[in-house]
This record gives C-alpha cells, sequence and structure tokens, in this order.
C-alpha cells in the first residue's frame, strides 16, 4: 500500500505566495531562467536555477551556484519570506484553468491534488512506479541542489486512482477559507487549503492506506534524484530508523481522473537526405496519407497523426495490420519511433540525437509550422497519450518512449519545501 505522511513544511507567507510561486526549473532554457528572473527577487525560479544570480559565463554547475541557492532560501525565511509548519500537516492544491493559452485547451479544467511526502522505500520498491527512464546528467544536477540545500524545492507529480474516501477528505478541507487564492501570469488560479487538524491528518494517512500504488506523471528525474540523495544520506548515517526526513520525497497526488494529457509532438530537422516525396512514399507503406494542403489535421483518436512537410500538412492514419496491443509497441509515439523516426530519418536514440525536437502540446501546431517552415525537416503533431495507456505500461513494468506525455496546468515550485 502507498505510504505518505504529512510534512513541517517551509512555505511562503499568504501574502508573498505568488511572487514566489514560479514554473518547474526544467521548463526554462538558461537564457528564458535569467529573463524570467529579472525584476522578480522573490520568484523561487531564483533559487531553484541560481546560475540566474550569477555571470552569463559562469558554470552553472560549480559549487558556489549551489550554495547560493541555499543561501538565498536562509535569508528569505530569516527574512519572513517563507515560514515553517509548526507540526505536520497536508495541503490541497488545486489548479484550475481561467484564461491565457491553455484556455482554449482546457477550458474550465480544475484538479486538485494532495501535497504530502511519498516513501522512498516505496520507489525502491515500486509501489511507486514509473513510465519513463532518466538521463544521469539531468540527475546530477537536481542530486547537488537537493543535497546542498539539504530541502526538495519541486514536488514530484504523482497519481493514483481515486477512492472516495480521500474525496471525503478533499471536500472537508475545501469547506474552509483557502490559505492561498492568486491567479499567476498564465492563467492559471491557484487556491491551497491546509490540512493541520489532527484528526483529519489521520484521515487523510489512512486513506492512502487503501491506495496499492501511485504513479509518476511528471518529474521523473527529480523523483530519482530524490531518492539518490536519500541513499547517500543512508550510506552517511547507517544508523538511520527509516522515520528521517531524507526517507521521504516532496509530491502532489491527483486522482487520475483528474488530469489531462497534452500531445508532445516531434519535429526532425532534416529528411536524413531523402527528399519530400521520397519520405512520401516511404510513409505510404505504413500509413493511409491524405494531403490536407494549409489545413491542419487535428488528430481525434490513437492512431491518428498530423505531419507537415514542405509545405503542406498530411492527415496520417496507421494502417489496420500494423497496430498492436501491447502496451508499449502500441503507443503512436511508439509506432512513430520504431517504423518512422529511426529506420527512415535515422533517429535511433532520440533521447540523445541532436536532429529531434520536443515541442508540447501547449504550443500548437503554428510552433510546428513556423520550426520547419525555418530549417526544413518534417513535424509530427501526435494524438494524446491517455491517462490509462499511461497507467497500463507502469502496472507492466514497462517503459514509454522518452517524452510520451507532457501534463498541463504545471504544478508551482516554492509553495511548498521539505527540509531534509
Amino acid at each position: 500500500m502507498a505510504e505518505v505522511k504529512a510534512f513541517c513544511a517551509l512555505r511562503p507567507n499568504e501574502k508573498q505566495a505568488a511572487e514566489v510561486a514560479a514554473l518547474p526549473y526544467d521548463v526554462y532554457s538558461r537564457e528564458e531562467a535569467r529573463v524570467a528572473v529579472q525584476g522578480h527577487p522573490l520568484s523561487f525560479l531564483n533559487i531553484d536555477r541560481p546560475e540566474t544570480q550569477f555571470p552569463e559565463d559562469c558554470d552553472m554547475y560549480a559549487q558556489e551556484v549551489y550554495e547560493k541557492a541555499r543561501d538565498m532560501l536562509r535569508e528569505q525565511t530569516a527574512a519572513g519570506v517563507y515560514v515553517r509548519e509548526e507540526k505536520p500537516v497536508y495541503f490541497f492544491y488545486e489548479l484550475s484553468v481561467e484564461s491565457g493559452v491553455l484556455a482554449p485547451l482546457l477550458q474550465g479544467h480544475s484538479q486538485t491534488g494532495l501535497v504530502a511526502c511519498s516513501s522512498v522505500d516505496d520507489y525502491l520498491n515500486q509501489v511507486v512506479r514509473k513510465h519513463e527512464n532518466t538521463r544521469e546528467e539531468k540527475e546530477r544536477d537536481r542530486i547537488r541542489h537537493v543535497d546542498i540545500v539539504d530541502a526538495q524545492t519541486g514536488p514530484i507529480f504523482l497519481t493514483y486512482r481515486g477512492t472516495e474516501a480521500l474525496k471525503a477528505c478533499e471536500a472537508r478541507a475545501k469547506k474552509q477559507a483557502p490559505l492561498y487564492d492568486f491567479v499567476s501570469e498564465d492563467g492559471i488560479r491557484h487556491r491551497v487549503w491546509r490540512v493541520a487538524d489532527e484528526a483529519e491528518v489521520a484521515a487523510v494517512t489512512e486513506g492512502f492506506r487503501a491506495v496499492p500504488t501511485t504513479y509518476i506523471a511528471d518529474g521523473h528525474h527529480r523523483a530519482a534524484s530524490a531518492v539518490k540523495v536519500a541513499l547517500k544520506r543512508r550510506e552517511e548515517h547507517p544508523d538511520y530508523t527509516g522515520k528521517e526526513e531524507f526517507n521521504y520525497f516532496l509530491s502532489v497526488l491527483f486522482p487520475e481522473e483528474e488530469l489531462r494529457i497534452l500531445p508532445y509532438n516531434r519535429v526532425v530537422d532534416d529528411l536524413n537526405g531523402e527528399s519530400p516525396a521520397d519520405l512520401l512514399l516511404a510513409l505510404d507503406q505504413v500509413f493511409t496519407i491524405r494531403d490536407c494542403g494549409e489545413t491542419v489535421p487535428t488528430p481525434e483518436q490513437r492512431g491518428e497523426l498530423g505531419m507537415y512537410l514542405d509545405g503542406h500538412w498530411y492527415a496520417l492514419g496507421v494502417r489496420e495490420e500494423l497496430r498492436s496491443e501491447d502496451p508499449v509497441e502500441g503507443l503512436d509515439v511508439s509506432f512513430l519511433q520504431d517504423l518512422v523516426l529511426a529506420p527512415l530519418l535515422g533517429i535511433d536514440d532520440p533521447r540523445t540525437s541532436e536532429r529531434i525536437r520536443f515541442i508540447g502540446g501547449i504550443r500548437g501546431s503554428e510552433e510546428l509550422k513556423r520550426l520547419v517552415d525555418q530549417k526544413g525537416g518534417v513535424a509530427f503533431l501526435m494524438f494524446p497519450t491517455q491517462m490509462e495507456e499511461l497507467l497500463s505500461v507502469a502496472d507492466a513494468g514497462l517503459l514509454m518512449p522518452p517524452k510520451s506525455t507532457w501534463f498541463e496546468p504545471k504544478l508551482r515550485s516554492g509553495l511548498f519545501i521539505h527540509s531534509l
């Protein structure tokens, strides 16, 4: 059964929460992060991406960069920007799409997650299940950040199959006035309710004992890094009991029925030496193809893709005889990788190839067209992976191809910090 626990959160004071809350560190390039923090001294991105406090040519992985993150958090805590809960609590965190670029895609969408600490041992024992591999070089940065700051600063986005008992806990919490209530610059309303009553804390903890497994929706690298810091601390403290804070990682857990996955589209910068006509001829072996001209063919179900090539949009349909019921091989992203990207376009390892780019669905088809018109190549517009597909892959102990899912709206960092 999944173990969660309440924790003595370090969090921003109510008046400054909106100034602190920031998008996750990994949605920004180095230059974008530098621009984003300008004029926003309390944005948590300053701490999450501390290289922004140094000259542009600094080594962003230098020891003093991580120490700067630790020092900024300590200084702002001393100044009262952050306060610490005196006893372990939970929070319910609601994100609602009200306006902005997400509104046309997720109009009226709302989701509420439980902010809690999940067990490192659950991750090691596959009670917390994953669906993607991680890359060691990406882990190293967060390992050092967590270890030196001595805190987990970005929550792991988990999901689970909801229960009536936990829905009842949420409903009772929402009868109170929210601790935080603000709309971020991207049109997402963020509301947080604090669960401090001992009986309610116990009810949440007990409710999760009926949840057999949880699943990483987003944040595989953050989760792997938190676990590796925990294992490092266990080596440093061989007399550990398992109750120390480093044995748990910060998470927000959402019922799977409330979540929405957007497409994760692909752009390949060239045609691997082929002409557009040759590529179309090869694609005809695996897809039915319809030339849509300037009209964008939005995929409406599994097995449908859109393609932009040489100034034209095409509707692609996976040929029936090539479809698979396998949890991984049957995914559209797998089909595209195995029968198109690797054999026809030479993208053998999408995790390392510099010729492919992954574009989140929030940026729309216009971004795909712009990139191909600018550089050539080809773009593929995907039908989003479905939640049940993600759970089935994870339950089977299998892994999806990289960049199979794009979750929106994104959790904000800085609202909840788990000190180790």
